[in-house]
């Protein structure tokens, strides 16, 4: 079921005898299931009508059977279930606790009305060979929660701030997400902070982002990149010496500059078997935005200079370690000896 018919219907007070919740995205996760709370309950309800289990702790029959009970005193009961094992792919289960699912399965032929289960799988897949699973998919119980794509997570962003009366602009939005990442999670807290300080009727642009949200070591790193990229040396040396006067410790440094330089040499080969952006993102284990990001970048380099980049960095990365040179003399050095090697 998509997200946003899962919403209208616990909107219009129709409610699903059973939700299945799985997906990275914990934070509109967690925000349905606040939703769902909100439309079933009064605030004086919920410490009676939210019965919660864990499936690593309890059976799940004893989840079904608080399911079939009856409420007292108030018209329903939420049965809310954070499950690792009985659904998740890959989900290891407790030797000592037996999960019957045909216990579920039988429920759901005649659930009790007054009663609505939700899982809430902590796993970014499902394990779509489990007859339990194959069975909620066809009654459109299961609500994917994936990462959402960069245009809809700006277009979420937007929403939020235009909920609380305030204009986030496309180009801080695009800024935002760059220095907090796709976390929908912190990103809202970022927005939300934005917004208190613009006031109701306040625009929130790119320039008032940059002030008041902090630049992340990864963004100053890609920054470093492309300082390197155009072999602005200066530029470079002004930008670590920046990282270091913040406190960043020189070997972290030298390592998101290798992590960053080893995604964009992967990038290169991978394009050269005509994998596209999304291919690569599944594929490398990253955002499709990330992989954007990168391969914007690895345009500027020759593949064989980011191998010789790598060599560099991994060796001086062992005579960081080894006390054979210190640590933030020699990743200056580092950069140093680029504009002295233009053509490695």
């Amino acid at each position: 079921m998509d997200i946003r018919e899962a919403f209208k219907e616990i909107k219009a007070d129709k409610f699903r005898p059973v939700y299945v919740l799985y997906g990275k995205d914990r934070y509109r996760m967690g925000q349905f299931i606040d939703a769902l709370t909100g439309f079933m309950f009064a605030q004086e309800e919920r410490e009676m009508g939210i019965v919660k289990f864990d499936t690593a702790e309890s059976a799940l029959d004893e989840a079904v059977l608080e399911a079939e009970t009856p409420p007292f005193f108030i018209e329903r009961k939420l049965v809310l279930i954070r499950d690792v094992s009985v659904m998740a792919a890959g989900g290891k289960e407790n030797a000592k606790l037996e999960h019957r699912p045909e216990t579920l399965l039988r429920y759901m032929d005649n659930p009790l009305p007054s009663s609505v289960i939700v899982f809430a799988v902590h796993a970014d897949k499902l394990d779509e060979r489990r007859k339990l699973v194959k069975a909620l998919k066809d009654r459109g119980s299961i609500v994917a929660f994936p990462e959402m794509e960069i245009q809809e997570l700006k277009q979420w962003l937007v929403k939020r701030a235009a909920e609380q009366k305030r204009t986030l602009t496309a180009a801080a939005a695009e800024l935002l997400i760059t220095r907090v990442g796709v976390g929908t999670g912190q990103l809202s807290q970022e927005v939300d902070k934005l917004c208190l300080h613009a006031g109701e009727g306040g625009v929130i642009d790119a320039e008032q982002t940059a002030l008041l949200t902090a630049a992340t070591v990864e963004e100053d790193v890609f920054a470093l990149i492309d300082a390197i990229a155009e072999l602005r040396i200066d530029k470079a040396l002004g930008m670590y010496h920046q990282l270091l006067v913040r406190r960043e410790e020189p070997i972290k440094i030298a390592a998101l500059i290798a992590r960053q330089l080893r995604i964009m040499l992967q990038i290169k080969e991978l394009e050269g078997h005509h994998y596209s952006p999304q291919q690569m993102a599944g594929h490398l284990g990253l955002h499709p935005y990330a992989v954007k990001l990168a391969a914007e970048k690895a345009k500027k380099f020759a593949t064989g200079r980011l191998g010789a980049l790598l060599a560099a960095l991994a060796e001086l990365d062992y005579n960081m370690k080894s006390g054979l040179i210190d640590k933030a003399l020699g990743l200056e050095l580092y950069l140093l000896s680029l504009g002295v090697s233009k053509g490695a």
